[in-house]
């Protein structure tokens, strides 16, 4: 660690992954720390929409979803149940024209307060510009890339940050408080990430199960070891059947469990793969005896009830508390009302209740307000990381000139690369990055050589 060599080409890698990563992580920090609000700016920015007198019986679910439907016409979809007295429903609907719809209905009377396009809020741009830039899968890998190279920059930073051999621990635990200029960027940058890297890294970390390639690499990993979820397939599963992710919503141990279906017998051929054009009045009368069925299995409140789409569809219902050992899933029948079967945190191995738990506390929903502060430390820390560390290139470098450090021939570089390799296994999409930027890296080199030949 203390070769100059391998020093400054570590330091020439932290500078150009930290360059292109910065505005993703500048953009994943704000999003990240708007979300983890999203309660309390919903309730600033739209009270109307909100809050409700509390109500002692709310009317029937079928009544709500009635009101939102002559609200907004289209084809309702799903309907989130209040977990408190003074809340409205919100039913989901996908409207006849334009985009789908969140309505909220107060469940005293079933009148409807108002609706919005989840995507057209705050709270809703930041969710989609935090997983996916707004640009889909492919931006989904592009956010899942950043994240994999800030684990990169985490490994390197803490290198070039190491005390080698210095006598005082200003700027290096504490800033020096006198710095001036480039220094006191330095110190507010080093001193930053240290205090910070563990809850950075634990972002990351759980963050990555719901990245598009490292996803499913993760949850097939679980099911080979036994360590995911285990919940045998319940009911009947229509052939091509839907993951149950495609309700939208679902906890990430549950998304690629085959969704069931309704009684072949009454379903015909339909495989229910697309909602009707219309909406399904017998569908949306049944619910009210769906809820009952839920409360009779312990569900009063605080759940989503998904309605089944097309014949062979059936009746979900999903309890996502805070905890998520409250975890509980039930699929009904949506002819019989006959229960197909039920999945929760009891079923799931030790893997799928380790991410579940990694999520809630990554949202700041495990145990309130301490842990939004939480995880909201981290948001900051990023971007006062990214602003120092721009703020430092900026100064030192000659005006127009990417002054990035010069590269350094004779570097021990064995660990360095062994672990570049053990990464680049680990997580593909940071593998196949590397391996790309090594043809790039190539290609400049057999170009520039006739050039200075």
């Amino acid at each position: 660690m203390s070769d100059p060599r391998l020093y400054r080409t570590i330091w020439r890698w932290h500078f150009y992954a930290g360059l292109i990563v910065a505005p993703f992580l500048l953009i994943l920090s704000v999003t990240g720390a708007i979300y983890l609000f999203k309660d309390e700016l919903n309730d600033a920015l739209m009270p109307e929409l909100q809050i409700v007198a509390p109500v002692a019986t709310p009317v029937a679910p079928s009544r709500m979803i009635a009101a939102a439907v002559a609200s907004v016409p289209g084809v309702p979809t799903r309907i989130d149940l209040p977990d408190a007295s003074d809340r409205p429903a919100k039913v989901w609907i996908d409207a006849a024209t334009g985009e789908p719809r969140q309505v909220m209905v107060d469940p005293a009377a079933g009148r409807v307060l108002g609706s919005y396009v989840y995507t057209h809020t705050l709270v809703g741009f930041a969710d989609v510009m935090h997983g996916s830039l707004t640009f889909g899968p492919w931006g989904d890998a592009v956010v899942e890339l950043a994240a994999c190279w800030a684990l990169m920059l985490i490994a390197s930073g803490l290198f070039l940050w190491w005390p080698r051999g210095r006598r005082s621990l200003a700027g290096v635990v504490w800033p020096r408080w006198r710095a001036r200029g480039r220094m006191f960027w330095r110190d507010l940058h080093a001193v930053t990430g240290v205090w910070s890297v563990a809850l950075i890294a634990f972002l990351l970390l759980t963050g990555l199960p719901w990245a598009v390639v490292q996803g499913p690499l993760v949850r097939g990993a679980f099911t080979a070891l036994g360590i995911g979820n285990e919940a045998a397939r319940f009911g009947h599963v229509a052939p091509q059947s839907r993951p149950m992710g495609a309700l939208g919503g679902m906890p990430w141990s549950q998304e690629a469990m085959p969704m069931a279906a309704s009684d072949p017998a009454h379903a015909g051929h339909g495989g229910g793969a697309a909602h009707a054009a219309m909406p399904d009045p017998a569908a949306v009368a049944r619910t009210d005896a769906i809820a009952a069925k839920a409360q009779a299995a312990g569900i009063v409140g605080g759940y989503r009830l998904y309605l089944p789409s097309g014949p062979a569809g059936i009746y979900t219902v999903l309890v996502s508390p805070r905890h998520p050992e409250g975890q509980r899933t039930l699929q009904y029948d949506r002819w019989s009302g006959r229960l197909l079967g039920e999945n929760g945190w009891n079923r799931y191995g030790i893997g799928a209740k380790a991410v579940e738990l990694g999520v809630q506390i990554h949202m700041g929903r495990y145990f309130g307000l301490p842990n939004q502060l939480l995880m909201l430390f981290p948001c900051i820390a990023i971007v006062l990381l990214v602003v120092s560390g721009v703020t430092m290139w900026w100064r030192r470098r000659p005006k127009g000139r990417l002054a990035a450090p010069p590269p350094v021939s004779g570097a021990r570089l064995r660990g360095a690369i062994t672990l570049l390799v053990v990464a680049g296994v680990v997580l593909p999409l940071f593998g196949a990055s590397l391996l790309v930027l090594a043809m790039v890296d190539r290609i400049v080199v057999a170009i520039r050589r006739p050039a200075m030949a």
